[in-house]
């Protein structure tokens, strides 16, 4: 069986595993998939770490064709994401609807889970800036290093989890109170390309067909991705 090593951003977790499964039954290609933040996976290639496809979000692709590890004609936007807030399972969702709703209820948090290195934690970070609560959230703030966010609701470690919707929806015994208001976010993009040094790249190309097709559309929208 042909093997593809694939480096994806967490965001499509929950829908290459489901996606991963169909496909391997379908083609017999195994796909070996790796997820970390976008930040993190950056480093790793710059380092020299090998794959034959990767998945990142649209900034950090441009990059990579920059730098000439991902071949440009290669890339394809698959799902825009937005983040989102969660609470733990049975907890009381706080009004999240406007700024000014927002603005109280992160005021009102006991801690706030967010990321560091992911593209939910660096967008968060500049949000509470320009709401002007940053030395506040960040007093008691949970900074999550890298993975899921809502876990720390499920710990007790914060009673909100900041992430991509895609992402808060892996953990189990928690609920997304929603998106945080459209107007004040830009959804993040994440596009997939193939390595320059791809071992399987016709195998890498087939996978990146298969992932912008129609086909996998629902599966995106079930994980929290709009396509």
């Amino acid at each position: 069986m042909e093997n593809l090593r694939m480096l994806s951003t967490l965001g499509l977790m929950g829908a290459m595993r489901s996606l991963s499964s169909a496909y391997e039954a379908a083609t017999g290609v195994r796909i070996d998939a790796d997820f970390a933040p976008t930040l993190a996976l950056l480093k790793r290639l710059r380092d020299g770490e090998a794959a034959d496809l990767v998945i990142l979000t649209r900034e950090g692709l441009d990059e990579m064709i920059a730098e000439g590890r991902v071949l440009a004609g290669s890339a394809a936007d698959l799902a825009r994401s937005y983040v989102g807030i969660a609470v733990r399972a049975g907890q009381a969702h706080p009004e999240i609807g406007s700024e000014a709703a927002l603005h109280r209820t992160l005021l009102a948090a006991r801690s706030i889970a967010y990321s560091r290195l992911g593209a939910s934690g660096v967008y968060f970070a500049q949000l509470i800036v320009r709401m002007g609560i940053a030395a506040e959230i960040n007093a008691k703030a949970t900074i999550v290093e890298q993975g899921f966010t809502a876990e720390r609701l499920v710990s007790g470690e914060a009673d909100l989890a900041v992430q991509q919707v895609s992402e808060l929806k892996q953990v189990a015994g928690i609920e997304v109170v929603g998106p945080i208001p459209h107007e004040l976010q830009t959804p993040a993009v994440f596009s997939a390309g193939r390595m320059v040094a791809a071992k399987h790249a016709d195998a890498a190309d087939r996978l990146l067909r298969y992932l912008a097709s129609p086909e996998v559309v629902p599966v995106l929208r079930q994980s929290g991705l709009e396509p």
